[in-house]
């Protein structure tokens, strides 16, 4: 398998892009070879640590961290208690030693380093959902907030699910060693989550200006593991499905953002920026994936994208097609974020009066608080003639503190509300 791209983590980037960049990696590199993922987390924090206080100007980057990382752990392991750690510290000294001059001569960290522990993550032995949130901390590196946002839940439930799932893997010993073909399949639908929850992340950053997606590097990285997970299952009809959604989104990123650093919502975009190539790769994924017969949840989120994405060819948008497709959704994984969706596909073909009704009576209080559920309000609100209503909407969307780009976006939408009113 080819080795995976190191973008920015040399050739003078940045250090506040390069260190989250190359965290993954990093991380991933080091729970390998130590076994503990605090122990990896906390060897990457001290090695930036160590970084950012020498100056060096690594040419490999990340095999620098790794390096510097193992030596903090080793240094850890020597101060421990002398007669409850010997045996143990003397052992793990030992085989950190022993791979210590392999590791420094790396040109790269291996390719399949993240992949294989987002399925080490995704162990059957955790809840589905601790999986995935543990996934998403220790190899996206996303905050934990970050995480409860995307999981519609708070920090501190979420931040115990982390603790608790971190603490059943080192309970259980689970070997940091990508499983088995075999025992895929157990693990597949939580490696599909991590995935799509990281991407909707990245995604929901347009403008790539959070630290962790500076850029848009989490959003191809995400892009190139689905890929990879595609090369590797080509005959699981919902790998394919995920891959084809995250290409398609990706083939939007450059219309994402107009001149002023604002977001661009999908109907506004100019569709010549749009990728055709990742479109048209997309498109075969699903025809591939539809000759098996077995249609999931990401391949119909996916076919979804690539309605969409049709505009580029004949300028026109099929809302009824999109419709069904969300009908189908609401069987095959019903949710907050389906039904916003459908709701605003059910106001484009004429219906904005009903759709407003069934996003109020469907939302849960949970829910209501939101951004996604406030911009869709806002936006129907705006579609029935109750501007001064959307205004409101939208202002309380910006006290969530959204990302750079969307921020402008409502700011912008707001004072043009605002005008007409």
């Amino acid at each position: 398998m080819a080795r995976a791209p190191d973008p920015d983590l040399a050739s003078g980037a940045p250090l506040s892009r390069a260190l989250p960049a190359a965290r993954p990696l990093v991380v991933a590199s080091l729970a390998a070879h130590l076994g503990d993922l605090d122990a990896a987390e906390e060897a990457f924090a001290e090695a930036c640590m160590a970084l950012t206080e020498s100056g060096a100007e690594p040419g490999n980057l990340a095999g620098w961290l790794i390096a510097v990382g193992k030596r903090k752990a080793i240094d850890r392991i020597r101060k421990r208690d002398a007669r409850q750690r010997a045996d143990d510290g003397a052992a793990q000294i030992a085989e950190l030693e022993e791979h210590m001059d392999n590791v420094i001569s790396l040109p790269e960290p291996i390719a399949d380093e993240r992949l294989r522990l987002i399925f080490i993550c995704c162990h059957p032995a955790l809840a589905p959902e601790a999986r995935a949130a543990l996934a998403l901390k220790v190899i996206c590196g996303l905050p934990v907030n970050d995480i409860a946002s995307l999981f519609l839940t708070s920090e501190p439930t979420m931040y115990q699910r982390i603790t608790r799932a971190k603490a059943k893997i080192e309970a259980a010993r689970v070997s940091f060693e990508l499983p088995p073909r075999a025992a895929w399949p157990e693990r597949l639908g939580a490696v599909l989550l991590t995935l799509e929850l990281a991407y909707t992340a990245a995604y929901q950053d347009a403008g790539g200006s959070n630290a962790i997606n500076e850029g848009g590097d989490l959003a191809r990285e995400i892009e190139r593991l689905a890929t990879m997970l595609a090369e590797l299952l080509p005959q699981e009809p919902e790998v394919l499905g995920i891959a084809a959604l995250v290409t398609l989104a990706c083939s939007r990123e450059a219309a994402r953002v107009d001149e002023s650093g604002a977001m661009v919502p999908l109907s506004k975009q100019d569709t010549a920026l749009w990728d055709r190539d990742r479109i048209e790769r997309a498109r075969r994924w699903l025809d591939q994936a539809a000759v098996r017969a077995q249609t999931g949840p990401y391949q119909v989120m996916a076919a979804i994208q690539l309605t969409h994405a049709r505009r580029v060819f004949d300028g026109l948008v099929d809302w009824s097609a999109i419709l069904k497709l969300y009908d189908a959704m609401m069987v095959l994984r019903p949710g907050p974020t389906i039904w916003l969706n459908r709701a605003m596909a059910l106001a484009e073909l004429g219906n904005p009066t009903l759709a407003l009704r069934a996003l109020q009576e469907e939302a849960l209080s949970s829910v209501r608080a939101t951004r996604p559920y406030l911009v869709a309000k806002a936006r129907l609100l705006e579609m029935t003639g109750k501007s001064e209503a959307a205004s409101q909407h939208i202002l309380q969307a910006l006290q969530t503190e959204p990302p750079e780009a969307e921020r402008l976006y409502l700011e912008n939408w707001e004072r043009g509300l605002s005008k007409a009113h």
